[in-house]
């Protein structure tokens, strides 16, 4: 059998600390939101350190309404795993619990000829600031925060034992590969061997893969899956634009599907270069071609030179990753619309989508709506959807991804 590496195990022991919280911080948590911001706290112990224990008490006669773990380094100083006044002891027992019934969420997905899963979504599964997602029979655990650092060991056994993974990689944020509390290196096996750092995996039939060593996030994006099988479903003969395609999410199933035209655009030659690589991975009759360019220049060129295609899907990286961004991300969902239906073939489809959670589901469809209702072309709206089954939402900042399904009448 495997050993884990060393790497894994923390020296500290966290401590407990007894928590307070003013009005606004305590309504909160009884309302089930997963954060504390530090300006919601008026009594914490002294020398608190990221990843104690935080037991947070009511004003009312000293209750404990929830449990989380203390966060040093962020202004959401403490990340919850327990709200409400029922008893709960932060052990072994209480976080396989959680691992088993996130994996009980996920069993119809994986029903499906689909070997390529999230079982662990951050708050929306209970574990704020880590994500663990499964390629074939390696998984990739990726650490945004120091807390978890105490309890990793714990956490990785019952990941291991539940997703039944053969190879763990660990993944760590920018800020956490800075860390002093921990041995752990960005991309490191802890677990098992990595034979390539290119994994091959299933989603539905169609074959991908992922390097879960250098890849964005953990290797692959998975919360569109259910939207690339939606759309190579509907690709069956037909010609077909995937914008900021990067690694050929939505381009390998039209073409697995029977597409008889496909091009795939971003700005990354190397994405493009994985795109193909992806495509090949499948047996398909179609033509796969790419360009290389920016995404708003291209479509423009494209427009000029009057290009359509029977289906083109949008799906650009978050345009709002700040609080001022979200004017100008407003501004470039509008204009995508607008080149998107220019480009879109008489009774083509435009699939529209933004994973920018700071722009909110019906702010993004009303702006959808609003352009493509001042196209002179009949339009129906076909679909509205959100994150696949792996992605649960739990708290209403949980929620990212939104697509919408618009088919031109003429």
């Amino acid at each position: 059998m495997s050993e884990y590496s060393s790497s894994i195990t923390s020296k500290y022991k966290p401590k407990r600390l007894a928590i307070k919280l003013n009005a606004k911080g305590e309504q909160f948590v009884n309302q089930g939101h997963p954060w504390v911001f530090s300006d919601n706290i008026t009594k914490i112990n002294d020398a608190a350190k990221s990843g104690d224990l935080a037991i947070i008490f009511g004003k009312n006669k000293n209750k404990v309404i929830g449990l989380g773990l203390y966060d040093a380094n962020s202004p959401i100083r403490i990340k919850m795993l327990h709200n409400g006044n029922t008893a709960a002891t932060i052990n072994t027992a209480f976080f396989n619990s959680k691992i088993e019934s996130a994996f009980a969420k996920r069993e119809n997905l994986l029903k499906t000829n689909t070997n390529s899963y999230r079982l662990l979504f951050g708050e929306n599964d209970g574990f704020p600031g880590l994500i663990a997602d499964v390629y074939a029979n390696v998984l990739v655990v990726k650490i945004y925060s120091e807390i978890w650092i105490p309890y990793l060991d714990t956490i990785l056994k019952s990941l291991q034992a539940t997703s039944n993974a053969k190879t763990i990689v660990i993944r760590l944020s920018r800020s956490l590969e800075q860390s002093k509390l921990h041995n752990l290196e960005n991309g490191a096996v802890v677990y098992g061997v990595l034979e390539d750092e290119v994994v091959n995996f299933v989603e539905h039939n169609v074959h991908f893969s992922a390097n879960v060593i250098k890849g964005h996030k953990t290797g692959y994006f998975l919360d569109h899956r259910a939207n690339r099988k939606q759309v190579g479903e509907w690709s069956k003969g037909k010609t077909v634009l995937d914008v900021f395609s990067y690694a050929g999410g939505f381009s390998v199933h039209a073409l697995a599907n029977g597409a008889k035209e496909v091009t795939s655009l971003d700005i990354s030659k190397q994405a493009l270069e994985i795109a193909l690589l992806n495509g090949k991975l499948n047996a398909y009759s179609g033509t796969h071609k790419t360009i290389a360019d920016d995404a708003f220049v291209a479509m423009k060129a494209m427009i000029k030179n009057k290009r359509t295609f029977d289906v083109v899907v949008i799906d650009p990286p978050s345009f709002a990753k700040q609080q001022s961004e979200i004017e100008l991300a407003k501004k470039k969902y509008a204009q995508l619309a607008q080149l998107g239906a220019k480009l879109t073939a008489k009774k083509g489809l435009l699939v529209l989508a933004s994973c920018s959670s700071r722009v909110l589901s019906e702010t993004f469809f009303d702006i959808n709506a609003k352009v493509l209702n001042e196209v002179s072309r009949g339009l129906d709206y076909i679909l509205k959807t959100q994150h696949d089954s792996d992605h649960p939402i739990g708290f209403p900042e949980g929620a990212y991804l939104k697509c919408g399904y618009y088919r031109f009448e003429d």
